[in-house]
């Protein structure tokens, strides 16, 4: 019998100078362990007239997770940081009580110059107990995260723990995040390896899992902890990731998220009133929707 879950299909959506692929929250399933939101940016090419501009905005309850694969971006934030992120890197933003941040290309790069754009903008939800602590940044380079080779398969071990190993990534709860490439096709075991809910984000190629084949731009979610037999068709990509499903429902209203929906109207109200914390030197400012 398969233990798919689901598939779940990216759905396009526009923000403005990118369209982009949202793959969860689903209406069917609005979280896979504490992994609450992932948006796949691109990949799509950017030049003079789409330069990448997401102004100042705020979270609370969660940290974003932004891995890229093409590009680059410059991040800032409320707390002060300024940090460039490049392809294999990993930049996390804990949100907690409240954070606002801007995502633009680097001013280096705005010399005319074209290049391709391709990541993932993730969000983690923070336990219940830890939603209201205060905001962090951190910045792993690639060559911190362990990394390790099946034979022909590479393993990219992003967040978390797993296969006996453990990111640098300084997160809240029991997950895990990884990036596998392969040249031939490979067989994954995650039996004993990975311990939470799964699913597998198809970056490209194609998987064969209970007999089925899914091919890139879905994500398949296990029903249980360990997964079916799954094949990783020759020349994939994929990001496996997951971990332990909290006991409470998260609320989300826009970039907020909280256990706790009188915290979301406290956040909406503050960012309305600007008495959120908000940038030193970033006059920008994106309205409440609908407002």
């Amino acid at each position: 019998m398969s233990n798919i879950g689901m598939i779940i299909e990216e759905r396009s959506r526009d923000i403005g100078d990118f369209l982009v692929g949202r793959l969860i929250p689903f209406r069917k399933k609005r979280m896979i362990g504490p992994f609450i939101f992932i948006d796949h940016m691109g990949p799509t090419e950017i030049g003079p007239k789409s330069y990448m501009n997401v102004d100042q905005h705020p979270h609370i309850g969660i940290s974003t997770l932004t891995y890229l694969l093409e590009g680059e971006l410059m991040h800032e934030d409320s707390i002060g940081t300024r940090q460039r992120i490049r392809p294999g890197s990993v930049n996390w933003m804990v949100a907690g009580k409240g954070v606002s941040h801007s995502e633009r290309t680097p001013e280096q790069l705005r010399n005319g110059s074209i290049f391709t754009m391709h990541g993932y903008q993730i969000w983690v939800a923070l336990p219940k107990v830890l939603e209201e602590i205060d905001p962090e940044f951190h910045h792993i380079a690639a060559d911190a995260l362990p990394k390790w080779k099946d034979g022909s398969t590479e393993f990219t071990l992003v967040a978390g723990e797993g296969y006996g190993r453990k990111s640098p990534l300084p997160v809240h709860s029991p997950l895990f995040m990884l990036e596998i490439k392969n040249t031939g096709a490979y067989q994954l075991n995650t039996k004993d390896n990975l311990k939470g809910e799964i699913g597998i984000c198809i970056v490209d190629g194609a998987i064969e899992a209970c007999g089925e084949l899914v091919e890139k731009g879905n994500i398949v979610v296990s029903k249980v902890e360990d997964t079916c037999s799954t094949i990783l068709r020759p020349n994939s990509h994929i990001l496996l990731f997951g971990g332990k499903p909290f006991d409470e429902e998260r609320h989300i209203y826009w970039n907020f998220v909280s256990s706790d929906k009188e915290k979301l109207e406290k956040a909406k109200n503050n960012w309305q009133k600007k008495t959120f914390p908000m940038m030193a030197n970033d006059a920008t400012y994106v309205p409440l929707p609908g407002k």
